[in-house]
């Protein structure tokens, strides 16, 4: 039994309790599982509630969906509950909203035990995840982000695995992978969207993306070793393989990104800069190129440059932790100890364990 059941203990149902509620028969056969609090050597049946035996049944088909009597906790949770599926998921999406991730995640494992085969409680938990990986990505802690995307991509996987494939699932799931880069599977979903879906707005922007992978021949061999070496932290084989890239297609601006992010990890920031100048050119000004180019601007001094396409990231997407640490960052280089003493304190009041702030923090009240 997992660690997360260990507050759970087993209570014989008297004979006497036998008696159906609505078309469920309760089995006195059956134990019935109890999540206590305060340990299980001091609970006192005398406490015993209806609550707590729900509490129990939702977290073992959270964390052992294929318990010897997980049918019937489903049948006597829904029985007794009939909306706790509603009530659950709006909890659920509240709790993620809040960044309570935690218990978000638990109440979503919990659903997808309780409706086997229902897809949506696992879109949700792939949704999920992307927002963790979001918010450790923009907080700087790759590794963690890279986690939570790689439980984003096996929930996705389990998904694909029905017979029938919501179209939301497919829309999400391109979104997921273009986010990835993994351009070949975010077309594949997306196209599926295109052929299942109804939202007439959704539709055109999923049309927009797969002409775009298309017309800058994000398919391409190269540009996919590209990125893919680069992410196994292998630079300079990237480099090689995004500049050949280039030779042939010099105005697709994923391309140009794609080697100003490679050089930047090399820490060659005149370089990355110029490529990330490039991608400007070429394509959109959005939040991760403006962002990457600021970073090279302020490891070379370029502070005032820096500062400037902070901000203008920062307009795009106002709750953007990295962003806001970044100018946090300016301002330090900029002696203005106060100025960044707001910007991570802006960053914890959204995300209030993000460690790059904090370790700022602590610096800056030992100044």
């Amino acid at each position: 039994m997992s660690g997360e059941l260990d507050n759970i203990i087993y209570i014989a149902v008297s004979e006497e309790l036998e008696r159906t509620i609505g078309d469920f028969q309760v089995d006195p056969e059956i134990m019935l599982p109890v999540e206590v609090t305060g340990g299980t050597d001091t609970w006192d049946i005398q406490d015993l509630s209806w609550e707590q035996i729900i509490a129990a049944m939702l977290k073992i088909l959270a964390y052992e969906p294929g318990h010897d009597d997980a049918e019937y906790y489903r049948e006597f949770v829904l029985t007794v509950r009939p909306q706790i599926i509603d009530e659950l998921t709006q909890t659920a999406v509240l709790k993620a909203r809040n960044t309570d991730y935690d218990i978000a995640k638990e109440i979503f494992l919990a659903l997808i035990g309780l409706q086997p085969g229902d897809q949506r409680p696992l879109i949700n938990l792939a949704l999920l995840y992307e927002e963790r990986a979001n918010a450790a990505e923009q907080s700087g802690d790759e590794e963690a982000s890279r986690s939570d995307a790689e439980r984003a991509y096996h929930v996705y996987r389990e998904i694909m695995e029905a017979d029938d494939i919501l179209p939301e699932a497919h829309l999400n799931a391109g979104h997921f992978f273009l986010k990835e880069r993994d351009y070949s599977r975010a077309r594949n979903h997306l196209q599926a969207y295109l052929t299942s879906g109804d939202d007439a707005e959704k539709k055109k922007e999923a049309a927009r993306i797969v002409h775009e992978i298309d017309s800058h021949n994000l398919l391409d061999t190269l540009f996919k070793e590209a990125y893919d070496f680069i992410r196994m932290g292998r630079e300079e084989d990237g480099i090689e393989r995004i500049r050949k890239f280039l030779d042939s297609y010099p105005d697709v601006w994923n391309g140009w990104f794609l080697l100003g992010w490679g050089l930047r990890r090399l820490r060659r920031f005149d370089e990355a800069g110029a490529a990330f100048d490039r991608a400007l050119e070429t394509g959109p000004r959005q939040t991760d190129t403006l962002n990457e180019l600021a970073i090279c601007a302020m490891e070379l001094n370029a502070l005032g440059k820096a500062r400037s396409l902070l901000v203008e990231a920062l307009s795009q997407e106002p709750e953007n932790t990295k962003i806001i640490s970044n100018l946090g960052i300016v301002a330090l280089k900029s002696n203005d100890s106060e100025e960044a003493e707001a910007y991570f304190r802006a960053v914890l009041e959204i995300a209030p364990d993000d460690q790059v702030a904090q370790t700022y923090l602590g610096g800056l009240a030992q100044t």
